[in-house]
């Protein structure tokens, strides 16, 4: 078994993204603020981990490393490891392009570092953004970070959350999160089920109790306009989220709803909820980016390790230039952080998997 980390700096594990994208350049940026308070392993190619430390003018080494293995040395060492746990060569790939290489070097950084965790070797994963249609160019049949993950850690529940931090949402914070995720919106209503909808509330709530919220206020989003109009414009309110909403209360979550989506979301960024469950990515998505579009972080709910992310994408459209913004990504590091010190003391989560089953 791995020796444990200390638990005030943990071993985090840094997943540098689509190497097209500001990935490289985010997670760059991080490293100096973050070098101190965690135990940092950057995931991916050396040579663009070098080009990207160049860009943002950060004097620090990099150490190609064969394995994820950290040590807890003397954290004013000036150098950062690189674990590059993939066959692909994307050292050269250039600014802004779909490249199915950097599809599969993404999908392969995952499904090891995901290993990582289960084994203890870290104790969190925070993944800057990938491009989906580079994951699809390299055959990859899931769209995204939550569906491979689910994948690697064989886990069936699983939720995305976006979560806006206390600092910005106090006292515990704001999270929202999705039954359905990257589908299209026609698809949506033929995904949801009363089961999936009470995973999703049974999810949050453990979430925020884990962050120190005692009792958690739950709002769920109707689907339909105006909560369907008592039928009108839907049944779904009736025949699905109702029943699950009744489930939850009857489990002992203080779930309300189904609510209107825009008047519910607006009443928990006032502080009138603790967490919201979303029908659908836009649903919740857009009324967390209005109001914190720097400082969300994604979250995989349901998952036995930790993983975030900052909840920009790829950002194409500014890559390599030196002017990516790292907040999100330093949101996502704090976050984790967080989270590491907040969970008891435990065994690597291979072995819980293994008794689970057994």
């Amino acid at each position: 078994m791995p020796e444990r980390s200390d638990p005030q700096r943990p071993r985090l594990a840094l997943l540098m993204g689509d190497v097209a994208g500001v990935g490289p350049e985010v997670v760059a940026r991080t490293l100096e603020t973050h070098h101190q308070t965690a135990n940092l392993l950057v995931v991916g190619h050396p040579g663009v981990l070098t080009r990207a430390l160049d860009l943002v003018g950060l004097n620090l080494a990099v150490r190609a490393v064969d394995s994820p293995t950290l040590d807890n040395g003397d954290p004013d060492l000036p150098h950062i490891d690189c674990w590059n746990p993939t066959t692909v060569d994307v050292g050269d790939i250039p600014a802004a392009t779909v490249d199915p290489r950097c599809g599969r070097a993404v999908a392969d950084w995952i499904d090891s570092s995901a290993a990582a965790a289960l084994e203890g070797h870290v104790d969190a994963l925070v993944t800057a953004p990938l491009n989906k249609a580079a994951l699809a160019a390299a055959g990859v049949d899931v769209p995204g970070h939550t569906e491979l993950l689910a994948r690697a850690c064989h886990s069936d529940s699983v939720a995305m959350m976006l979560y806006l931090p206390p600092a910005i949402s106090p006292p515990h914070g704001l999270g929202v999160a999705h039954v359905t995720l990257h589908t299209s919106i026609a698809s949506v209503p033929g995904l949801l089920s009363t089961g999936s909808i009470l995973e999703r509330i049974d999810l949050i709530d453990g979430f925020l109790r884990q962050v120190g919220c005692p009792a958690p206020r739950i709002g769920i989003c109707a689907l339909n306009p105006h909560a369907g109009e008592d039928g009108l414009f839907g049944d779904e309110e009736q025949t699905l989220i109702a029943p699950a909403i009744e489930k939850a209360i009857a489990g002992g979550i203080n779930a309300r709803g189904p609510l209107p989506a825009d008047a519910l979301l607006r009443r928990a960024v006032g502080g009138e909820f603790d967490g919201v469950v979303a029908m659908y990515h836009d649903q919740g998505h857009i009324a967390l980016k209005l109001v914190g579009f720097d400082s969300a972080v994604n979250i995989t709910l349901g998952l036995p390790i930790i993983r975030t992310s900052p909840s920009h994408g790829t950002a194409f459209d500014i890559a390599w230039q030196g002017t990516a913004d790292p907040d999100g990504m330093l949101a996502a590091i704090d976050t984790a952080i967080r989270l590491c010190q907040n969970r008891p003391d435990r065994q690597p989560a291979s072995q819980q998997l293994q008794e689970q089953e057994d």
